[in-house]
């Protein structure tokens, strides 16, 4: 089991906290910590490795290297597992090569929820749709086998690391799968600005997926001035909510709009090749 962690100390405290119930003898348990100011604390079962080269990808290549299991269980440092989160891991590793699971959006703060975790109650982690229609997951809660990662070879930083390492995997004819009971929680951002830097990292990376793209900037500007039809499309997803109220779910709404603009100006400040 491999968590990366960079700054984020009570978080990975409460991720350990979920899982010391569910450990057993034959789990190897890295924590590669990536360069955080202050080194965290983990308890006697945990074995805190160091990976000074930046980036969750360098971290989770590190982590697979330290350990010697055939099985490769995935969870963010920022993540609360389920109570039988590993009890689920080891009946689904079995189902496929690569396996997904369902991440659930839960608030650190008191309702009424701000325009950003009203946001990201509607928005944020629809794994399901992201393994069955687009082939791929991400690494919050992802499982695989050490033969593929040995076969595709290791998460690759400056990029979307897991879209590129999922569908490297599937091209290669490697299955993933969806697994609904295997589900860990993830907070929501609570401000904007935290918002706008989740969105504004996977903008530049998939801008850089498209490098060998023939038409690239067409392509890219195509899918920016699509933006503000996507407003109107999602919005019913935001009226429809059932867990928000009238209040929240204006705050989603105005979150929505202005989490579309503002990806429309990035992508147009990419093709007209200005940093974001």
């Amino acid at each position: 089991m491999i968590i990366p962690h960079y700054n984020d100390a009570a978080r990975l405290g409460r991720c350990l906290d979920a899982l010391a119930p569910q450990i057993a003898d034959d789990i190897e348990f890295p924590v590669v910590d990536n360069g955080s100011a202050t080194v965290p604390q983990v308890p006697d079962w945990v074995r805190l490795v160091t990976e000074t080269t930046p980036g969750a990808a360098n971290a989770r290549n590190r982590g697979v290297a330290e350990t010697r299991a055939d099985r490769l269980f995935f969870v963010d440092s920022d993540c609360l597992p389920a109570p039988d989160w590993i009890a689920a891991a080891r009946r689904a590793c079995d189902r496929a090569n690569l396996v997904g699971g369902r991440v659930t959006v839960f608030d650190e703060t008191a309702r009424p929820r701000s325009g950003a975790q009203a946001f990201e109650a509607v928005f944020a982690f629809d794994f399901k749709t992201y393994i069955e229609k687009r082939g791929f997951s991400g690494s919050v809660n992802l499982l695989t086998h050490r033969a593929v990662f040995d076969a595709i070879g290791g998460f690759r930083a400056g990029m979307s690391e897991d879209f590129d390492w999922c569908t490297r995997a599937v091209a290669a004819g490697f299955y993933l799968a969806y697994d609904p009971e295997l589900v860990v929680g993830h907070p929501s951002r609570t401000y904007w600005a935290a918002l706008e830097r989740k969105w504004r990292r996977p903008t530049q990376e998939n801008y850089g997926l498209l490098r060998d793209h023939p038409r690239r900037n067409a392509k890219w500007l195509l899918r920016a001035l699509a933006m503000p039809a996507s407003i109107v499309a999602h919005a019913p997803r935001v009226l429809s909510a059932p867990d928000l109220t009238a209040t929240e779910r204006a705050r989603a709404l105005s979150t929505l709009a202005r989490q579309r603009l503002t990806r429309m100006r990035w992508m147009t400040l990419q093709v007209l090749g200005r940093e974001i």
